[in-house]
């Protein structure tokens, strides 16, 4: 991350190597995992407007690309019009996400009014409209904006970063069509087909979705690697009344807020609230898989390219985007392991393997899913007794804790504090401690008076209730409430409780269940096709709410697998009447919300104002299944050719779908290549010289809208200036194309050089390293040193720095230049009442060998004048056993008493990063340990 000195943020020169032990070719981006955080965040304060949000997606692609650093290509993908079969998802999430808006609106008011009529302190309620998270939806002015704003933002880094200097740009905005995810896939898969594409190209993707893992895999590229938000459990959230963190709002008493640390300097800085980033190496996930999947005496030649494909197949099963899972395999029941146990013992009778290059051969895949029928009686039946013991350990844990508490716990100011590190706040003088332990002991003689009896219930001003006893509430029960299962799979007739409760039919009816059957089996091939090869269909969808068991499976080899072809996407102001509620209506113009209210409307039935969810078997109502009517395609389509002419000019532009834009810089080989193009005025498709682009292949055409050299950028956020000195190009790109029935083979590319192999024998058993706990690689850098503080470092530490982090002068981290870099004495005292804040000198190149100052522990002592009003500025380095490679050093400054350890920095981003391995003449960056050197 960014340093900063006065105030000033000192951006990351990008342009130097990888501080991560590995270079990265082409950074890809997800772009709607990044838009969701940062326009609505779960664990800090929303933005308050939409330039704020902006400016907050600007700032998180700055981190990821200071992280990963490519140097070859950067691909933004922001959803655009999805296929048919993802679009019953989308409904399903916008609808859910619309209702429980507003009725967490509701209940924040009302938790709002009790607090208030009761005394309680709130901030004031700021006058803001409630943002509606469905704007996130191609076709809506946010997303609109969205993308200028992107333009903007792509033009000024590439006039102004050095670390995008040579870099190829690409963005793909909400008007063309497709996921984001799948549009990256798709331009993978057709430049893999290209001669010119370099088959050990280093790919980075950026998201937080698990399918990623499996686009990754179904690539078959040897260098792909996933980079995503480290998941942290029970992660602190601010409530939202208060915006204190510790509590929900449901909790919020209206306390005023306390003062964190002595200056307040922790208020809105929860611990640990800094995001951290991991990577995913699917090399190393490969390899587990190899090893996982490798059959001894099969009848054909093994490929662990076609196992690896089979098993991203039968992930499907366990649950997707476009389908329900089968009701006999659960993910948390270890249904993966179980599918890849019955894969492995029925494989030998296929013949062959379940799928090749996107394809399913559906008489293999038969033989798998009635071996799965035969233990779904089991399944069940262990499922149930699985709850069933979880619920008693519960129970006796709570009978075990209340049996356990303390009788008496003291209450206001004599309740127990938290020690150590985390509670930040300094315990508070007791006033009046007579009247409160008077209080105290009155309240507890009244808690245990003699005459109640144990059964004897309480009203709520703590007198006895005449009534007698009255039943406890769910939550003082020891057992809590089941939701209803009519289903009862553990007991004999559960297909046919399924099929009379979930379709309505009985389970006698073989021609329903047989069409039921037959969709899941169009949607298991359209999946994989579309995960191998692109969209087969743009209309196909599951049109059930449930899926069939797998026992049903008989018979599916002679069913049909192929698709209608030629279909086209929805426009994106017709997916938006697809997939919104009437609540978020107010996207839509005037005539086309109507439908969605208006009684009269032929389609109003696609619009309920409430609908119900089965929790199907679940405890949680977002676990559940949202009932709502799926759209009628055509009646829709029907409908808004009434209303079409109504759009006006600007709606119809946000109405037509889209293509690509490529960027580049004026040091870009392409730039005058492109520039040429513009002063020619042609409207031909032209070819991308790959040799002027990093291989890079496809069809170039003129933007009416482009950004040019020499042409002012305006700034779409008031808050950013203009780019008055443009030096950046884009005109718009199209992937190669190929015949509708091209088929992209799922291979390794002739020339790809495997990766070294990470895993060792001992890491395949949980227990290595002479029977200590097994410990992953950190890094990229197997050979990688750790370097650890000893004792002497440590005291030497807790005397050079203030025990209070966050005050002026103490506990500041930065980067300090070597030695040479210094003129005169580099522990210059400071002049008295000078702030003490650390210089930072970024003059530093990686081809210099590092020689930094003498470690402290090895000067001599130093002489200070007392009363000089002067205060030492240190510089530390460290040292890793490498060839002639040494850290950069950091400077600390302050002083403090002995055991005044430092807290850790506020830049928690380089965390965990690794040194270079010999011989590498780049300066090394800190390695992981207990505390940072940046």
């Amino acid at each position: 991350m960014p340093k900063e000195c006065n105030g000033i943020k000192i951006p990351v020169d990008t342009s130097k190597p990888n501080p991560n032990e590995v270079e990265f070719d082409n950074l890809y981006l997800d772009m709607n995992g990044i838009i969701h955080p940062c326009t609505h965040p779960e664990d800090k304060p929303a933005p308050k407007n939409e330039d704020e949000m902006m400016v907050a997606i600007f700032e998180y692609i700055d981190r990821l690309f200071n992280i990963v650093r490519p140097r070859r290509l950067l691909y933004m993908a922001i959803d655009g019009v999805a296929p048919r079969a993802k679009m019953n998802q989308q409904r399903s999430r916008r609808f859910r996400a619309s209702k429980e808006g507003v009725e967490g609106a509701e209940e924040k008011q009302r938790i709002r009014q009790e607090i208030l009529a009761k005394g309680g302190f709130l901030p004031p309620e700021e006058v803001k409209e409630r943002f509606d998270s469905n704007c996130i939806t191609p076709g809506t002015e946010f997303m609109d904006n969205l993308a200028k704003c992107l333009r903007y933002y792509i033009a000024d880094r590439l006039n102004n970063d050095p670390g995008w200097k040579n870099l190829t740009v690409i963005l793909s905005d909400a008007s063309a069509p497709g996921e984001g995810e799948h549009k990256i896939m798709d331009y993978i898969r057709r430049q893999r087909a290209q001669p010119n594409h370099d088959p050990n190209t280093h790919h980075c993707l950026c998201g937080a979705d698990a399918d990623l893992i499996m686009l990754g895999l179904a690539t078959h590229e040897p260098n792909f690697t996933i980079i995503r938000e480290e998941f942290k459990p029970n992660k602190p959230k601010p409530c939202g009344l208060c915006n204190q963190f510790g509590h929900e709002v449901k909790d919020c008493q209206g306390l005023p807020r306390e003062k964190q640390g002595e200056h307040d300097q922790f208020a809105d800085c929860p611990p640990g609230c800094e995001q951290e980033f991991i990577f995913i190496r699917l090399s190393v996930l490969r390899e587990y898989l190899e090893k996982e999947l490798t059959m001894a005496s099969l009848p054909f030649t093994f490929d662990i390219e076609r196992s690896v494909d089979d098993w991203v197949f039968m992930c499907f099963f366990v649950g997707n985007d476009f389908l329900p899972h089968l009701p006999s395999l659960e993910i948390r029941e270890g249904a993966i392991d179980r599918l890849v146990g019955i894969y492995k013992n029925v494989v030998h009778k296929t013949g062959g393997y379940l799928t090749e290059s996107g394809y399913v051969n559906l008489q293999r895949v038969q033989m798998i899913m009635l071996a799965v029928g035969e233990v779904e009686d089991s399944i069940f039946k262990k499922r149930k007794d699985d709850e069933e013991n979880f619920r008693r350990r519960q129970k006796e844990k709570r009978k075990r804790m209340k049996r356990d508490q303390p009788s008496f716990i003291p209450g206001g100011q004599f309740s127990p504090q938290a020690l150590g590190r985390g509670n930040r706040s300094s315990p508070q003088a007791i006033s009046n401690p007579r009247q409160t332990a008077y209080e105290m002991r009155m309240q507890d003689k009244q808690n245990s008076t003699p005459s109640s009896s144990p059964n004897t219930s309480f009203t709520s001003d703590g007198t006895p209730s005449p009534a007698g006893g009255i039943k406890r509430k769910a939550e003082d029960s020891d057992s809590e409430p089941e939701p209803e299962d009519n289903i009862r799979l553990w007991e004999s007739g559960w297909k046919q409780r399924y099929y009379k409760n979930k379709f309505d039919v009985d389970v006698s009816d073989e021609k329903f269940r047989r069409k039921v059957v037959q969709s899941y089996v169009e949607g298991l091939c359209w999946v994989l096709r579309y995960y191998y090869q692109g969209c087969a269909s743009w209309k196909w969808y599951y049109p059930f709410h449930y899926a069939p068991f797998a026992s049903d499976f008989e018979g599916i080899a002679d069913l049909p697998s192929d698709f209608e072809k030629g279909t086209k996407p929805f426009r994106p102001l017709e997916q938006l009447m697809g997939v919104f509620p009437a609540a978020s209506g107010n996207f839509l113009p005037p005539t086309w919300r109507k439908l969605m209210t208006d009684p009269e409307s032929s389609i109003i039935d696609f619009y309920p104002e409430d609908f119900a969810i089965d929790l199907n078997g679940k405890k949680f109502a977002w676990q559940g299944v949202a009932l709502l009517p799926f759209v009628d395609e055509r009646r829709l389509r029907a409908a808004l050719e009434e209303v079409y002419p109504d759009l006006t000019p600007d709606e119809n532009r946000r109405n037509s779908l889209g293509g690509d834009v490529m960027f580049v810089g004026k040091h870009h080989l392409l730039c005058d290549f492109v520039l040429e193009l513009y002063k020619s005025s042609s409207t031909e498709q032209m070819d991308i010289p790959a040799e002027l682009c990093h291989g890079i292949q496809g069809k170039l055409t003129l933007n009416e809208n482009a950004v040019l050299p020499d042409q002012t950028v305006e700034s779409p956020v008031p808050l950013l200036r203009d780019l008055t000195q443009n030096s950046a190009i884009s005109i718009n790109f199209k992937d190669p194309q190929f015949q509708e029935d091209f088929v992209f083979k799922a291979v390794v590319l002739p020339g790809a050089k495997k990766p070294a192999p990470v895993l060792k024998p001992g890491d395949w058993e949980k227990t290595n390293n002479n029977g200590r706990p097994w410990r992953p690689q950190l890094g990229f850098n197997r050979d990688r040193r750790p370097v650890h503080l000893d004792q002497s470092a440590f005291r030497t530490l807790g005397h050079a720095m203030s025990r209070e982090r966050g005050q002026s002068g103490s506990g500041v981290y930065s980067n300090a230049a070597p030695l040479g870099a210094y003129q005169g004495n580099p522990y210059r005292p400071l002049l008295g009442g000078q702030p003490q804040i650390p210089k930072l000198l970024s003059n530093l190149r990686p081809q210099e060998s590092w020689r930094g100052p003498t470690p402290l522990f090895q000067q001599p002592p130093q002489r200070y004048e007392r009363n000089s009003g002067a205060a030492p500025l240190i510089s530390w380095n460290r040292m890793l056993q490498s060839q002639g490679a040494a850290f950069q050093q950091n400077q600390y400054q302050g002083l403090g008493g002995p055991m005044n350890y430092p807290h850790r920095p506020d830049d928690r981003m380089d965390r965990g990063r690794q040194g270079y391995g010999p011989g590498r003449p780049y300066p090394l960056p800190p390695p992981s340990g207990r505390y940072n050197w940046n």
